[in-house]
């Protein structure tokens, strides 16, 4: 099989690094361009990462000795890739702005960045969740002028560690949503030898984060109206989000209050039995079981369970009835791979075998 050619921008950047490690013999995707800012064009990528590369195994000879090219340089990433990742540290207005260049360029973009999340004919996809928002992509080509050219992109990080466990219990009517996240360091690009203030310490706050993860599940829930995302109103859905000294893997503690109350047993046999387009299309970095509960009263643990069917699966404990709440619980997902670079994998696999890329 001929696998596609992709390019990886913000290839020096952490979410960058993880992109490197899935995409390094992935079936379907061979990476053929390392996109950087221009200060690191020119350089092999070995030299531009030097005492940088902040995943836990090596990063692969032949990427080492890939040269680095200027994200601005568009015409030769368009001669060397039929689409790209997108893992930028820009302004969300410079971010939009380079992707919509890219898009317009006939190059397709699966971001990672928050920039176009609001796009309304930008798809922001969990696939086992809201795969039928891609539909959307050929109103936006129509706006871009484009025949192949889109931007397609994943949520917010914090979300993907309860929007999956609440999304097979919306048929009892999900009315009020209390959701306190514990976010874990990588989230903000960040390893402890860089963050030693982190150590022995808890951050109660996230610049931003309360507002994505409040608002960002509508849109997930929401549906596509004349070529637009059309974000659900209900339930309503408020939030904490704390940093925490955990080096990966978001938790999330949660409350959940219902129309039509299930017992504890339909919510266990729900999770159980949900399963997208997915795992349906036997994804290479689909999980095989999404959501996996466990019994036992200390689980999930980010270090034990993070990184449950190669990090993509998500994580459900806890699950009891509440005195104020109808029920509450606890989720857990990893944040740089299913909530950010294996997210964004699965979207791309997802566009490929969808026929999206063609």
């Amino acid at each position: 099989m001929n696998k596609m050619k992709v390019g990886i921008v913000g290839a020096t950047g952490m979410v960058g690094q993880r992109f490197i490690m899935l995409l390094n013999d992935h079936p379907y995707f061979e990476i053929n361009a390392l996109v950087a800012s221009p200060r690191s064009a020119g350089q092999k990528y070995g030299k531009a990462v030097l005492g940088r590369w902040k995943m836990s195994s090596p990063c692969p000879e032949r990427i080492l000795n890939m040269e680095v090219i200027s994200s601005e340089d568009i015409d030769r990433v368009k001669e060397l890739c039929d689409f790209v990742f997108c893992a930028v540290s820009m302004s969300k207005d410079e971010t939009r702005a380079l992707e919509e260049r890219y898009a317009r360029a006939e190059i397709p973009v699966v971001s990672n960045n928050s920039a176009n999340r609001w796009t309304p004919d930008v798809p922001m996809v969990i696939p086992e969740i809201n795969d039928s928002h891609l539909e959307v992509i050929a109103a936006q080509r129509a706006r871009l002028g484009t025949k192949r050219g889109f931007i397609a992109v994943k949520p917010n990080c914090s979300i993907q560690s309860y929007v999956p466990l609440l999304t097979p219990l919306m048929k009892y009517g999900i009315k009020e949503v209390v959701a306190t996240t514990y976010q874990a360091i990588s989230g903000a690009g960040k390893t402890f030898n860089e963050w030693p203030e982190m150590v022995d310490n808890l951050i109660p706050f996230i610049g931003g984060e309360e507002e994505k993860s409040e608002k960002e599940p509508l849109r997930v829930w929401g549906k596509v109206v004349d070529g637009e995302i059309v974000p659900a109103t209900e339930p309503v859905i408020t939030t904490q989000c704390l940093r925490v000294p955990v080096t990966d893997g978001h938790t999330a503690a949660v409350f959940v209050k219902f129309e039509n109350k299930p017992t504890k047993e339909q919510i266990l046999e729900a999770w159980k039995n949900y399963s997208g387009k997915p795992q349906q299309l036997g994804l290479p970095s689909a999980p095989e079981q999404f959501i996996t509960y466990f019994e036992e009263d200390n689980r999930p643990q980010a270090r034990l369970d993070r990184d449950l069917y190669g990090g993509m699966g998500v994580s459900a404990g806890r699950l009891r009835e509440d005195t104020l709440y109808d029920y509450k619980f606890v989720g857990l997902s990893h944040n740089t791979l299913r909530g950010a670079a294996g997210g964004a994998v699965l979207i791309a696999e997802l566009l490929y075998r969808e026929g999206y890329f063609n």
